[in-house]
């Protein structure tokens, strides 16, 4: 048994250079069909988390399956410059030196950002190696190179042409602390303690009073009407007055509008056009003035009166105070609700009247929704209901606003001069133009990601003989931000899916099903992981815990699990590789199989069918499972312990080919182990398992008939000690043999205690099928205890084969459950009854 971290101390170690050297991983086999990945690219902003690393298991597991199914495999890999929170780490990272963003210049601030992706790349390309992914690094692609930045300027340019890119002032999502506009998608709701504040606004020349509710008393200052329902009957007077809005004593309209909801609260609402959505339209709609009344940094302005200068959250705790001892608050009604934040810095989001730059939507949407209904050219979501998710977004979608108020990321092309605005992918030549200080939202340009990575828009051979890609594996998080944009892109500027499958994973969790994340303490680095258990138990865990779309509630013990796994196959092929000292290639043979030797190359073809398809599949978990059965029961349980008792040719070659074969589908799972012990079998293809061919099912080496023979036997074998276990029957016992079959004797180590005559006086009979052994033994101590067990065992026998008989009598349970579990099912009834018949006659 090798020591704990084997397969990354020992195996791992010395492969890195093998990803480093980029050897075996290089597409572009003119000669092959091909079969695309772009990997979605990670962030530059520091490690790789352990969605990221599920995220490239799946992927390299696919890649490497194709790759020695004979595909031109490109995988392609690339990272993506992350705008928001890169220009938030170099901004620290500069503050922490004593300097300002804003002192050094753009220019200068820009170096420091291109500095830092420079470092922490080569941080990702290094954990990408540890993870062991083949990618092929002559293609990598980062979202802010030259070819791609150009992409993005014709995009936005023939969008800008179209009409669907404009410039405009709406309510935005406003970041305070990253100072930038959001889209609707980077705002995380959370139910935050919060209250309505129920504020009386005398309405003019009366004593008498609206009373306002609001869960913002701060942007009162900003309120430039009261609007109540044209159909409420309480407050039909009022419409055409004014009120008086506290503590400025301003004047403003008391309108009719069906914003406000006669069953919500009093029926009242405060209309602020600058600093609520709702209210905006309701702006437009009565031509209202718009009133900023919050800063950039979510500190109170001017228009705030007395409360200029104090952040938005001190200003509330004032504003109420001054509130209550002028007598004009009527009551705070606490509760709970739910609260934008941002995605990248979590502040509290602010909605904000502001100019910025949006894609007009809902065109690029219905072309994708219209996509989606041709079986040919949609994107095909794994599992399936993930498609509704798509599709959902693309029929609710708004206008997206795309500007962002940072200098790191692709700089607007626009222009502006006076009133005038130019947009194009060349400077204006003439003088006095000023181009657009704000970057594109990095979403924008990762939109591009398919089909930019392969050179569009210049007809480049990559991008005719791989686009679309074959498939994107991502989680289920970001089909919003990123599977819906990459969607409509894709058709509007290829006329084309940008990827044939969309393979989607879910979230990773810890062990209590938390989300995991910094704040909680409950993070897991993925190379600590690997450090601990080597990158094949990982990727292989990864892959294998639980099925597409679903959680997974991250489990050590299982990743322990995967190791011990893995290890069984180390310790299993080394016994093989010592049974193979001195074997050559002209000593391999099929003749003269045993019975042993057919029903090991039946089980691997079997195998090999059924890995192959849940793998075109997709299907990893199923695939993974497959093979862990296999290997761990069949070929390492079972036939290594049979294969001791036939020392031959045949039976070497058979542990060589059915190892050969192993090795070759685990490899896909894990790279390392699997190509230390290729390595080593003195007879090999290629020589390197990653450039071998996967395995064929071969029918002329399936034996049915030897396969449900073998089969039956084990069921004997493992009925024979479960008996013995039950019954506790030490040593001391004796065979009286029914069967003669020498393989059955030596398996179960009974060759030496067959007699003809027992001189033991108890006895108990196993029986199953054909075969058939009385155990004799000294049974005074545990009489009554085996009765009992054998009682238990009986009447739950009959139980079982009660309901196994009612569901086999159900001809729609028969007809629409899937045929190999009915087979089941009648296979384990068949068992139950020759089981039974048997302690019945004992």
């Amino acid at each position: 048994m090798l020591e704990k971290k084997y397969n990354h101390m020992i195996v791992e170690e010395g492969k890195y250079s093998l990803w480093k050297e980029k050897r075996y991983f290089d597409s572009g086999d003119k000669d092959k069909e091909p079969f695309t990945i772009v990997i979605p690219p990670p962030n530059i902003t520091g490690k790789l988390h352990l969605g990221h690393a599920w995220d490239t298991a799946i992927q390299d597991t696919i890649i490497r399956f194709k790759r020695m199914q004979g595909y031109d495999a490109l995988w392609l890999p690339g990272m993506d410059h992350a705008a928001i929170s890169t220009e938030a780490k170099v901004v620290a990272k500069l503050q922490s030196e004593g300097v300002d963003k804003k002192r050094i210049g753009r220019e200068n601030f820009i170096k420091e950002c291109w500095d830092w992706k420079n470092k922490y790349s080569n941080n990702i390309r290094d954990q990408w190696a540890k993870l062991g992914l083949s990618l092929d690094y002559r293609k990598e692609r980062f979202t802010l190179d030259e070819g791609l930045n150009n992409a993005v300027n014709k995009v936005f340019v023939d969008l800008y042409n179209k009409g669907l890119i404009y410039r405009g002032e709406k309510i935005i999502n406003w970041d305070p602390v990253a100072q930038t506009a959001l889209s609707n998608e980077e705002v995380i709701y959370k139910n935050d303690k919060g209250a309505f504040y129920h504020i009386k606004y005398f309405i003019e020349g009366t004593n008498e009073y609206l009373d306002v509710a609001t869960t913002r008393p701060e942007t009162l200052f900003g309120d430039t009407a009261v609007a109540v329902n044209p159909n409420d009957k309480r407050y039909k007077k009022y419409i055409g007055k004014k009120a008086i809005l506290p503590i400025i004593n301003k004047l403003i309209p008391i309108i009719a509008d069906a914003h406000a909801d006669p069953e919500f609260g009093s029926g009242v609402v405060k209309i602020t056009p600058a600093h609520d959505p709702n209210d905006f339209e309701v702006g437009l709609r009565h031509n209202l003035e718009k009133v900023v009344c919050i800063n950039p940094d979510a500190t109170m302005n001017e228009n705030a009166d007395k409360y200029n200068n104090q952040d938005r959250y001190e200003c509330r705790e004032n504003l109420i105070e001054d509130l209550k001892s002028m007598e004009l608050l009527i009551e705070i009604e606490h509760m709970v609700h739910s609260v934008g934040h941002s995605e990248r810095t979590d502040a509290v989001v602010e909605p904000y009247l502001s100019k910025q730059w949006f894609v007009k939507m809902k065109p690029l949407a219905d072309a994708v929704l219209e996509n989606q209904k041709n079986s040919e050219t949609k994107i095909n979501f794994i599992p399936k209901r993930f498609e509704k998710t798509m599709n959902h977004w693309m029929e609710i979608i708004n206008d997206w606003c795309i500007s962002r108020q940072l200098w790191w990321g692709h700089r607007i092309p626009a222009w502006y001069k006076d009133n005038e605005i130019y947009v194009g992918l060349e400077a204006p030549k003439e003088d006095g133009w000023a181009q657009d200080e704000d970057v594109l939202d990095t979403w924008f340009s990762s939109a591009l990601w398919p089909f930019s990575t392969l050179g569009w828009p210049d007809e480049t051979s990559d991008m005719k003989k791989y686009f679309p890609t074959d498939v994107l594996v991502t989680g289920y998080d970001i089909i919003f931000f990123w599977v819906c944009r990459m969607a409509f892109d894709s058709l509007e500027f290829t006329k084309q899916r940008p990827f044939k499958h969309c393979l989607i994973h879910g979230l990773v969790r810890d062990i209590n099903g938390k989300k995991m994340s910094k704040s909680l303490g409950n993070g897991i680095d993925p190379m600590d992981e690997i450090d601990e258990y080597g990158a094949d138990s990982l990727r292989f865990y990864l892959n294998t815990a639980v099925s597409a779309g679903i959680d997974l509630k991250y489990d050590r013990n299982k990743l322990k699990s995967s190791w011990n796994f893995l290890n069984k196959l180390w310790n299993a092929s080394r016994y093989v590789l010592m049974n193979l000292d001195n074997y050559k290639k002209e000593d391999f043979t099929l003749e003269n199989l045993s019975l042993s030797d057919k029903w090991i190359l039946t089980k691997m073809n079997k195998t090999i069918k059924d890995v192959t398809k849940h793998m075109e599949k997709f299907d990893l978990n199923m695939a993974g499972n497959t093979l862990y059965e296999f290997i761990w029961h069949d070929y390492c349980d079972n036939y290594i312990e049979m294969s001791k008792f036939a020392t031959n040719n045949t039976t070497s070659s058979v542990l060589l080919l059915v190892l050969t074969n192993i090795l070759k589908m685990m490899s896909p799972y894990t790279p390392f182990i699997t190509e230390e012990i290729y390595n080593m079998l003195p007879i090999k293809e290629c020589d390197s398992i990653m450039i071998s061919s996967y395995p064929v099912y071969d029918k002329k080496l399936v034996f049915k008939e030897e396969e449900i023979q073998m089969d039956k036997m084990l069921d004997f074998i493992s009925l024979f000690r479960n008996i013995k276990t039950e019954n506790k029957i030490s040593s001391k016992f004796e065979i009286i043999d029914y069967n003669n079959n020498d393989l059955l004797n030596k398996i179960i180590n009974i060759s030496d205690k067959i007699v003809e005559k027992p001189s033991y006086n108890d006895s108990i009979s196993v029986e199953l099928y054909s075969y058939k052994l009385d155990i004799y033994f000294d049974n005074k101590e545990n009489y009554l205890e085996q009765q009992k067990k054998l009682e238990e065992e009986t009447n739950n026998l009959k139980l079982s084969i009660e309901r196994r008989k009612k569901l086999l009598s159900n001809e729609n349970y028969v007809n629409k459950a899937p045929k190999e579990i009915v087979n089941k099912e009648k296979e384990d009834l068949e068992k139950e009854i020759l089981r039974l018949e048997t302690l019945m006659k004992n």
